[in-house]
C-alpha cells in the first residue's frame, strides 16, 4: 500500500476510534451518596490529566454499563496506540497548523450542514436543509430513501476526513482523491476509490470521457498544482478536472468539490460550494466545458457564485 494512502487510512481509523472513546462513560467508578440518592462519578485520565465526570443517578444497570465500557475503552486505547506506533514506523510527524488554516477549518465546520445540503441537491438527492442537518447530527428522517440518507452520511464522513488536522497537513494529491471517493461511495460500489474501468456517458451531450489511466491522472494533477496561478484558480481547475475526467464509476462531482476544498482549506483560502439555487445553471455550463467549447464561463461562474471567502 502507498505510504500516503496508509497514513491517511490510519489517521481516519484513529479519528473513528477516538470518537467512539469520547462517547463512552468509563473509568474508576465512585458512588457518592446523599440522604436520599446515590450518584455515579467516574475518574479517568485524558492526555495525562486526571479528570472526574458525573455520569448519572445510581442504578445497577448504569454501574455495570460503566464497568463494561471500561473494558471497551481499554481495547480502543490499545488500538489507538497500535495506530500511533504504525504512524511512527511510517515516519509520520504531526505538524502545527497556521492560524489562517485553523480559521478556515472552523469556517468549514460552521458551514458543514449547509455545504453538505448544497452538495446533495447538486446530486439530485431529495432532501431539505432541516433533514440534512438532522441526519448529520445523527437523527432519523422518515421522508427520505435509505440511499439518499446514505449519500448524506457519506458526505459527512468525507468532509470530516479532510477537515482532520493531519489530513489538512497532507498533500492534495491522487492518493487523497481516491480516499475521498472511497468515503463518498462507501456502501454503493465495491470499486469505490478505484479508477473507473468501464465506459460512461454524460447526460445532455454526445461527448464521452476516455478511460482514466493512473499515471496520466497523477501527472495532470501535478501539472495543475504546479501552475503559476493563484490558489483559488487552482482549486477551480482541480474541481473541473476531476468532474470532466470522470475518474471514478460514480460520485465524481461530490469527490471533486471536497478534493478542491481540501486544497483551498489547506491554504487558508475559503470554500467552494455550488448554491442549491444555482445547481441547474452550473450543470448547463458543464456541458460546453466538457465538450471543450467554453472554459471561461464556468470558471467565472464558480468564482463569482460559488466561492466563499473567509
Amino acid at each position: 500500500m502507498d505510504d500516503k494512502i496508509e497514513i491517511m487510512t490510519l489517521l481516519q481509523n484513529k479519528k473513528i476510534l477516538q470518537e467512539k472513546l469520547d462517547l463512552l462513560a468509563y473509568g474508576a467508578v465512585e458512588v457518592r451518596q446523599t440522604e436520599k440518592n446515590k450518584y455515579i462519578y467516574v475518574h479517568y485520565r485524558e492526555n495525562g490529566i486526571s479528570l472526574t465526570k458525573y455520569v448519572g443517578e445510581y442504578s445497577d444497570d448504569l454501574y455495570n454499563l460503566i464497568l463494561n465500557n471500561s473494558i471497551k475503552a481499554k481495547q480502543i486505547k490499545k488500538q489507538i496506540r497500535d495506530i500511533e506506533r504504525k504512524l511512527k514506523e511510517l515516519n509520520y510527524k504531526e505538524d502545527e497548523l497556521q492560524p489562517k488554516i485553523e480559521e478556515n477549518i472552523d469556517f468549514a465546520k460552521r458551514n458543514l450542514a449547509d455545504t453538505i445540503y448544497k452538495q446533495a441537491i447538486l446530486e439530485g438527492v431529495a432532501t431539505t436543509f432541516a433533514d440534512t442537518q438532522n441526519i448529520i447530527e445523527g437523527g432519523k428522517v422518515n421522508n427520505m430513501t435509505s440511499e439518499d440518507v446514505m449519500k448524506i452520511i457519506n458526505l459527512k464522513h468525507a468532509w470530516e476526513f479532510i477537515l482532520n488536522k493531519n489530513v489538512i497537513l497532507s498533500g492534495t494529491n491522487f492518493s487523497l482523491l481516491c480516499e475521498i471517493n472511497k468515503l463518498v461511495e462507501e456502501g454503493f460500489y465495491y470499486t469505490a476509490g478505484k479508477l473507473r474501468n468501464v465506459p460512461v456517458t454524460i447526460g445532455g451531450t454526445n461527448w464521452t470521457p476516455v478511460l482514466p489511466i493512473e499515471s496520466v491522472i497523477k501527472e495532470e494533477l501535478e501539472d495543475i498544482l504546479s501552475k503559476k496561478q493563484n490558489k483559488i484558480d487552482k482549486a477551480i481547475e482541480l474541481l473541473l478536472y476531476v468532474m470532466k475526467k470522470q475518474i471514478f464509476i460514480d460520485g465524481n462531482k461530490r469527490t471533486s468539490v471536497i478534493f478542491a476544498n481540501h486544497y483551498l482549506i489547506s491554504n487558508g483560502k475559503g470554500l467552494i460550494v455550488i448554491p442549491s439555487e444555482e445547481s441547474d445553471e452550473f450543470k448547463k455550463l458543464l456541458i460546453p466545458y466538457y465538450e471543450g467549447k467554453d472554459k471561461t464561463k464556468i470558471k467565472e461562474f464558480i468564482k463569482n457564485k460559488c466561492f466563499m471567502k473567509i
